[in-house]
Order: C-alpha cells, then sequence, then structure tokens
C-alpha cells in the first residue's frame, strides 16, 4: 500500500543520477592515477639514481611513493577496468565526464612527461648527472599514462564521442608555445654571444653553447609536439570554435604580440646607438639577441597561422584581424603617451641622471611600429568595412565597444590621478618637484587613451546605423548550423557561412548510406548553393539549424529546438 502510493521518480531523475555517478567515478579514477603515477615516478627515480643507497636517509620519502603506488595503483586499476567495460554502452561512451577525464589526463600526463624528459636532457647538457633519474623516472612513467590515454582517445569502439578535439588543441597550443618559446631562447643566446664577440665582452658562468643547448631541446620538442598534433592529429582540419578560439589567442595573438615587441625593442636599440649614446655600447646591445629572436620567431608564427586563418570561416578571419588591431593598437598608444611624457620632461625640470631622450625614442619606437600595423590591420580609410560583411559584424562591434571602455576607464584614472597630483601641489607647497614633472606621466597616458576612446567612440556612432544588429527579414538570427551533405560538402558549407554567418558543423555520413529527404525539390543546378540556400532558410526562424543538402537536387531545412 505505501509503495503504491510512492511518487514516482520523475523522468530526469535516471540521468541526474547518471550524470552525478559520472562526475564522482571519474574525478575518482583521476586522483588515483596521479597518486599511482607519482609513486611510480618516485620509486623509479630512485632505481635509477644508482650510485647511493635505495632509501638514503629519505625513509619518509620513499614509504610515500610506495604507498602511492602499492595502494593507488591497484585501485586506480581496478576502477578503470570497471569503466572500460562499461564503456560499450552508447550513454556511457557520450559522458561529457568520460570526455573530460580523457582530456585533462592526457594533458597533465602530457606537459609532466614532456617536461622531466627535457628537464633530464638540460641536465645532461649541462654535464650534471646528479638528479637525473627522478626527472627520467617522471618522464617514463607519465609519458606511459600520456601514450595510455592517448589510445583510449582514440580508440574505435570506447574513446569519447563529446570533448573529442580537446586533446588535439591542447596539444597544439603546448607544442606551439614551448617551440617558439625555446627558439627564442637559443637564437638569443646565440645573438648574445655574437654581439659579446663583437664588444669584446667576457660572459661570467658557463659557456653560451650550455645554454644554447638547452633552449634548443625545447624548441625541438615543442616543434615536435606542434607537428604531430597539428598535421598527424588533424589539428589543422578542425572546424571548431574552440579549434579556431586557439588559432587566434595562441597562433595570431601571443605570435603578434611577439613579433611587436621583438621589433620594436630592436628599433629602439638602433635609435640609442644613433641619437643616445649615454651609456657604454654593450650596454645598448644587452637586449639585441632577444630582439632579433622574437622578431623573427614571433613574425614566423605569427604570418603562418595569420594564413591559415584566412581559410577559416568569417568570424576567425575577422578576429585574428582584431586582435592585430588591438595589439598594434596597444603599441602605438602606448608610444603617443610616452612621447608626450618624454617631451614635457624636456620641457621642465628632470631629476639628475635621467634622461628624457632614451623615453622619448622608445615612445618613438613603439609608435613607429605599432602606428603602420595598426593602420594596415584597422584599415581606417577603407569607408563602410562594416557593412562589407554583414553576415558577421558582432565582432567589430565588440571590438569597438571593449576598446572604447578600456581606453575610457585608464582615462578616466588617469585624470584622477592629475587631479591628486595637482591638489597635492597646491596644498603641500614644501612637497619637491614641479606640476609638470608630476603629472606628465599620467598626462601622457591620458592624452593616449583620450584619443583611442574619443577614435573608437565615433567610428562606433558612424557605423551603427548601417550595421543591424540582425539579419534583414528576420526577428532572430540563426546562430549554428548543422550540416550533411551527400557529397562534397565544403560549397555548401561555404554558402551556409555566407548566407548567415554563423558557424557550420560538418556531419559526414556512415558508409555511402543515403539519408531520406523529404524536403522541398531544389531548382536547377544552374544557380548557386548560395541563393539555394538562402532561399530554403527565409521562413527559419531557430538558434539550431540542420541543413541537409542531396542526394540530387533535394534540399531540406530542419529548425532544431534549442
Amino acid at each position: 500500500m505505501t509503495a503504491a502510493l510512492a511518487p514516482a521518480p520523475g523522468p530526469g531523475a535516471g540521468t541526474v543520477q547518471r550524470t552525478v555517478r559520472h562526475l564522482v567515478v571519474y574525478t575518482l579514477l583521476f586522483v588515483l592515477v596521479c597518486i599511482a603515477a607519482s609513486g611510480a615516478a618516485a620509486l623509479l627515480g630512485r632505481l635509477f639514481g644508482i650510485g647511493s643507497e635505495f632509501v638514503a636517509g629519505d625513509v619518509a620519502g620513499l614509504a610515500q611513493g610506495f604507498a602511492f603506488f602499492l595502494i593507488g595503483g591497484p585501485l586506480a586499476a581496478v576502477l578503470w577496468w570497471s569503466v572500460w567495460r562499461r564503456l560499450a554502452e552508447p550513454a556511457e561512451r557520450s559522458s561529457l565526464a568520460w570526455g573530460l577525464y580523457v582530456a585533462a589526463m592526457y594533458i597533465v600526463s602530457m606537459i609532466i612527461s614532456t617536461t622531466s624528459l627535457l628537464a633530464t636532457l638540460s641536465e645532461l647538457i649541462a654535464g650534471r648527472t646528479a638528479g637525473w633519474g627522478m626527472t627520467i623516472g617522471g618522464a617514463l612513467v607519465w609519458g606511459t599514462v600520456w601514450f595510455g590515454h592517448r589510445w583510449m582517445w582514440r580508440h574505435a569502439g570506447k574513446g569519447p564521442l563529446r570533448l573529442a578535439q580537446v586533446p588535439t588543441v591542447a596539444g597544439t597550443v603546448y607544442g606551439l608555445v614551448i617551440g617558439a618559446g625555446g627558439s627564442v631562447t637559443a637564437l638569443a643566446a646565440l645573438f648574445d654571444s655574437a654581439v659579446d664577440s663583437l664588444t669584446g665582452t667576457t660572459a661570467v658562468g658557463k659557456p653560451w653553447w650550455v645554454f644554447a643547448l638547452q633552449a634548443l631541446a625545447w624548441a625541438v620538442a615543442g616543434i615536435l609536439l606542434w607537428q604531430w598534433h597539428w598535421i598527424h592529429e588533424g589539428g589543422k582540419r578542425l572546424r571548431s570554435r574552440l579549434a579556431d578560439v586557439a588559432l587566434v589567442v595562441a597562433g595570431v595573438l601571443g605570435a603578434s604580440v611577439l613579433a611587436v615587441t621583438g621589433w620594436g625593442t630592436l628599433l629602439f636599440i638602433i635609435l640609442r646607438l644613433a641619437f643616445d649614446r649615454s651609456e657604454p655600447v654593450g650596454d645598448l646591445l644587452e637586449p639585441l639577441g632577444f630582439a632579433v629572436a622574437a622578431a623573427a620567431v614571433g613574425t614566423v608564427v605569427w604570418l603562418y597561422h595569420s594564413s591559415v586563418a584566412t581559410g577559416r570561416a568569417e568570424a576567425t578571419r575577422e578576429g585574428a584581424r582584431l586582435v592585430v588591431c588591438g595589439v598594434a593598437l596597444a603599441a602605438a598608444a602606448t608610444g603617443i603617451g610616452v612621447v608626450v611624457n618624454s617631451l614635457l620632461a624636456l620641457a621642465g625640470t628632470t631629476l639628475a641622471g635621467t634622461d628624457p631622450r632614451t623615453l622619448l625614442l622608445g615612445g618613438i619606437s613603439a609608435l613607429v611600429v605599432g602606428g603602420p600595423l595598426w593602420w594596415r590591420s584597422w584599415q581606417p580609410g577603407k569607408p563602410g568595412r562594416a557593412a562589407a560583411a554583414p553576415a558577421e559584424p558582432a565582432g567589430r562591434r565588440v571590438y569597438l565597444i571593449t576598446v572604447f571602455g578600456v581606453s575610457a576607464v585608464v582615462a578616466l584614472v588617469t585624470l584622477l590621478v592629475i587631479g591628486y597630483r595637482v591638489f597635492e601641489l597646491l596644498l603641500d607647497g614644501t612637497t619637491p618637484g614641479s606640476l609638470v614633472d608630476r603629472i606628465r606621466a599620467p598626462f601622457g597616458l591620458l592624452a593616449a587613451t583620450g584619443l583611442v576612446a574619443g577614435y573608437h567612440f565615433s567610428v562606433w556612432r558612424h557605423e551603427r546605423p548601417a550595421v543591424p544588429s540582425r539579419a534583414p527579414g528576420r526577428s532572430r538570427p540563426i546562430g549554428h548550423i548543422v550540416l550533411v551533405a551527400a557529397g562534397d560538402p565544403e560549397p555548401w558549407r561555404r554558402a551556409a557561412e555566407e548566407v548567415t554567418g554563423a558557424p557550420v558543423t560538418v556531419w559526414t555520413r556512415a558508409g555511402s548510406q543515403q539519408l531520406p529527404v523529404a524536403g522541398r525539390e531544389g531548382p536547377g543546378q544552374e544557380e548557386s548553393e548560395a541563393v539555394r540556400l538562402e532561399r530554403a532558410l527565409v521562413d527559419i526562424l531557430a538558434e539550431r539549424v540542420l541543413v541537409i543538402a542531396g542526394p540530387g537536387n533535394r534540399l531540406e531545412v530542419i529548425a532544431l529546438a534549442d
């Protein structure tokens, strides 16, 4: 009787329970694998460190290694086997927690194993073999964990269906970062050695080639990691929001910052050699190695990823262009502020030991590097640039609003600082320093940010009427398109991006099976895909839309529920 009166569980109770179970199980599995790997790495490192006693006076560390490995290892193996057996079920394999676990464990093990291996190589290059056992032990153990989880990730029947692109994107970005960083460091050491030879400077410490070889090892490892994930694992072919964001942020934004910094520093050195010999030549040339290396590596990485971005969706191309505009604008605005600061310093009384010429040359360097780059990227002389790409105007509007907001806030803060300095001088006349010396730094920043804020606000006001917030004729824009094509999907993908500006996900049909299509019969073949698709989407009001193209002239458009 009691059972009959008990309320029935809701329809989503099973889903909630399964989600919680997945979260608990995979979190516990992640922790156990990390514990077991840490213990195994510690024990293996002691074995490789032969030449001293196994315990070596560290009983606590040895006991911890045994506890982690002999307790955490079997528990992790049992839990993994239980999880692995259930992954044949579609609901288990499509779990978000499974994809998150594989991606997180792949990234963690990749980073730890590669850094441990590179630390071992660095020690061997330097001629130190005392502590190489612990690092090589970590490299072997965590490398095994890494390749084991790569096998799970790529397993045909049990690999994760969700977040499957995360390891590829993360490996690509990680390889790019350490490859570029190692390349810059190695080239900088080489150029610094050449400069020291020309100036007759004697370096104190270990030979320059040791540092260069250590950096070269990191550069080679990073390039190999990047090449493996970018080419072999298909990172270059990915067409997802995550892949596009990683391309823009790491490949374009990060590389452009490195290149602009390098070129600005190089120009600053040249200007100082020509107009400011207040320091010895050796001191002036000290940052030359980094400047040349950063300019060369940053430019190569930046140009390559910019060329890749040109083949992506309109939103990605616009994003790559706008981040370069932002970097160049920051450099140019900094140059303007420093130039104003130095001009005020020349007009006022400077402190002993300071030379406004150095400050002025630094501002000119930043302005000369950032100004032309901003002009070329932003192209302010082209009217109606936003109207030329109505499919995706949001990126430009967001950029304008963001730049205006940030620069306006900075201008307001500097204005308050100037006011504080003025009132401080008026209220306390005994404070040393003139008014110009007190306000020249914040005034230069105010001048630069005021110009930036005013210009971008005027552009935003000018383009606002010409850029509708929604596509004409629609009360609701299309946010995402899922495309299934019978033949080559590329023409339909380009057409969907051109018509809607929304990101497109291409689904591939299994084998040669053709899905039945009961949609509208399309017009003749003489019309382009864009024209046919635009006609079919006229009455579609949905955030997500499924487009099935083919076989033949058939075209079906299905609005998906949110």
